[in-house]
């Protein structure tokens, strides 16, 4: 029901900052949990963040602790993820992904969870 297309990513400096945002149409994004995941290079894809549907409840990635945070706009159908202090480890495919969700305060981690995909934004940090 949901589309999700993702924006923000590119080039920057190690040590820098980047804001990705998840734009959903088809549909409000106020009634999905959303995660963000991303895929290295010869990796598996790893979970980054996670928020709820009335933002109440968020979940960052041990990799992310203190650098990443995630945040909901549902007025705009968008969520945001916001990176500072960005290192070469931090080069990856960034997705969203959203589930509908009755629970106003539930997260996931897990990909498993999750039917609706993003196509993905490439983010590069150089060192």
């Amino acid at each position: 029901q949901v589309q999700l297309t993702e924006s923000g990513g590119g080039l920057v400096e190690a040590g820098g900052s980047r804001r990705l945002s998840c734009v959903a149409s088809g549909d409000d994004i106020s009634g999905y949990a959303i995660g963000w995941f991303r895929q290295a290079p010869g990796k598996e894809r790893q979970f980054v963040a996670t928020i709820s549907r009335s933002s109440g409840t968020t979940g960052v990635a041990e990799s992310g602790k203190g650098r990443f945070s995630i945040s909901r706009d549902n007025a705009k159908n968008t969520v945001y993820l916001q990176m500072t202090s960005l290192n070469t480890e931090d080069t990856a495919i960034y997705t969203c992904a959203a589930r509908h969700e009755e629970s106003t305060a539930a997260v996931y981690s897990l990909e498993r969870f999750y039917d609706n995909w993003g196509q993905g934004i490439q983010v590069t940090v150089s060192s």
